[in-house]
């Protein structure tokens, strides 16, 4: 980090420096924010230097940020990937980067009627929006019940102190912030805030942005490539049937197509990788059955990094599934593929799928299913030795609006993605679908001593199980 002194005298220069971006131009729309006197910079592998104000320095400086160093973007990917270490923390600080680069973008087009505090909470609830994660990315979260979403936390964390007391001293309001990293049903936010959080969360939010070319990155896989200065110049709030929604001009069209598909191919060689996948069934379970023996309390879990709640899981106060799943992931013994199901098998994979709505369900048929192969086999079998990895369904929203300055013969001068481009929502829908894969794993010696027998095995006995 570095101390940067700022005189009205150098403002363009500093800026120049700041952004590394032509999109910064000098008309800054009447705006005050942290890339015009910022009081340090950091130097980030993906955006090279991030301006932050007095604000955000006190922000990342506090033990709830802080803790985003010590929890991995991709969970277990490094065990794959050996340099895929990168953290929420440096993650947060390239959303809110690119935050401001996208109220800059906002402003000096006057796209928006943009004031100075709505600017300034989106770009704090960008900086502060994984702020309440769970160690390992989000396998915790999918246990459900007891277990809030991690933007609940986030919420908890923000209206709290110390982030409540340093926002508030800074003219902000902690509530206004929260909402929108989790959206409170029960109030309406502003106007503005409903327009410009679509560029926290949805088609063209800025999580993708920076997560799909760092995660990219740091496993040096050829996928998430983003053009992203061409995306953002491409922002627009366009109206239809007067009302405004943000959106992008015709030469966004291309670029938001390479972003749907970067996710896309991250997911089906990355995130979804079977080795990745079978370590964070092994955390889930452990997780669940220390939770279910009372050895772990829920509201432990948002205090934790990854290697705290590996340390504690390890202790001697943890059961022992949960100690043995522990171990093996320590000396990376992960699981191994017994059997892999595909959406095409039909009712199988149906029932399966809808158990990660119900993970004490889950635990149950897993249960059913080891004691049903140690039957098989005439040997014992712990049930946590067979888990069931489902992925988490994903939801793929082109809900943006593009603007033609010039419609060609036969399209309008404001058209849906579907209208624009032809393609359907429901056909990446079906693409995941038959690349999402849900697989029985377990132990390296259970598999060793089914053989090449594992599928003809264990089929049968998931479909004589309990429903």
């Amino acid at each position: 980090m570095s101390r940067q002194t700022s005189h009205k005298g150098n403002r363009k220069q500093a800026a120049t420096t700041v952004a590394g971006s032509s999109l910064w131009a000098d008309d800054r729309g009447g705006l005050e924010l942290p890339d015009e006197h910022p009081a340090i910079t950091i130097r980030d592998s993906l955006h090279d230097l991030i301006p932050l104000g007095a604000l955000e320095e006190e922000l990342i400086s506090t033990p709830e940020f802080l803790r985003l160093q010590g929890i991995k973007q991709l969970g277990f990917c490094y065990r794959i990937w050996p340099g895929a270490t990168h953290t929420r923390f440096e993650h947060s600080l390239g959303v809110y980067m690119l935050m401001l680069r996208a109220l800059r973008m906002v402003s000096r087009l006057r796209l928006a009627v943009l004031d100075q505090t709505s600017a300034r909470t989106l770009l704090v609830a960008a900086l502060l929006h994984d702020i309440g994660h769970y160690p390992f990315s989000h396998a915790i979260e999918e246990l459900g019940g007891e277990i809030a979403p991690h933007e609940r936390v986030g919420r908890e964390i923000i209206t709290s102190d110390p982030i409540a007391s340093i926002v508030r001293r800074h003219g902000l309001s902690p509530e206004r912030i929260a909402g929108l990293i989790d959206r409170d049903t029960a109030s309406e936010p502003p106007a503005i805030d409903s327009l410009l959080s679509r560029l926290l969360s949805g088609p063209l939010d800025m999580d993708k942005l920076d997560y799909l070319p760092r995660d990219a990155r740091a496993c040096n896989v050829p996928y998430g490539g983003v053009d992203t200065s061409r995306l953002l110049a491409s922002l627009r709030v366009i109206e239809r049937d007067g009302a405004p929604s943000l959106g992008l001009v015709e030469k966004g069209v291309s670029p938001l197509h390479s972003l749907i598909h970067a996710r896309q191919e991250m997911f089906d060689n990355v995130y979804w990788h079977h080795t990745n996948r079978a370590m964070m069934a092994m955390l889930l379970r452990a997780t669940q059955d220390a939770l279910d023996a009372g050895s772990l309390q829920p509201g432990q879990l948002k205090h934790h990094e990854d290697a705290s709640l590996l340390a504690l899981l390890a202790t001697g106060a943890m059961p022992e599934s949960t100690r043995q799943l522990v171990s093996a992931l320590a000396l990376r013994q992960p699981h191994k593929v017994l059997l892999e199901i595909a959406a095409p098998a039909g009712r199988i994979f149906s029932q399966l799928d809808a158990l990660f709505w119900d993970q004490a369900h889950r635990k149950r048929v897993e249960a059913h299913l080891a004691a049903a192969i140690a039957t098989t086999l005439g040997e014992p079998i712990h049930s946590h030795e067979v888990l069931i990895d489902i992925p988490k369904p994903e939801r793929w929203q082109t809900d943006v609006l593009i603007w033609f300055p010039q419609p060609p013969v036969g399209m309008s001068q404001v058209m849906t993605w579907t209208e624009a481009t032809g393609q359907q929502p429901h056909d990446l829908l079906v693409y995941e679908q038959h690349q999402r894969r849900i697989r029985v794993v377990g132990t390296a010696w259970l598999r060793e001593r089914l053989g090449g027998d594992a599928t003809r095995a264990i089929l049968p006995l998931l479909e004589r199980l309990p429903g």
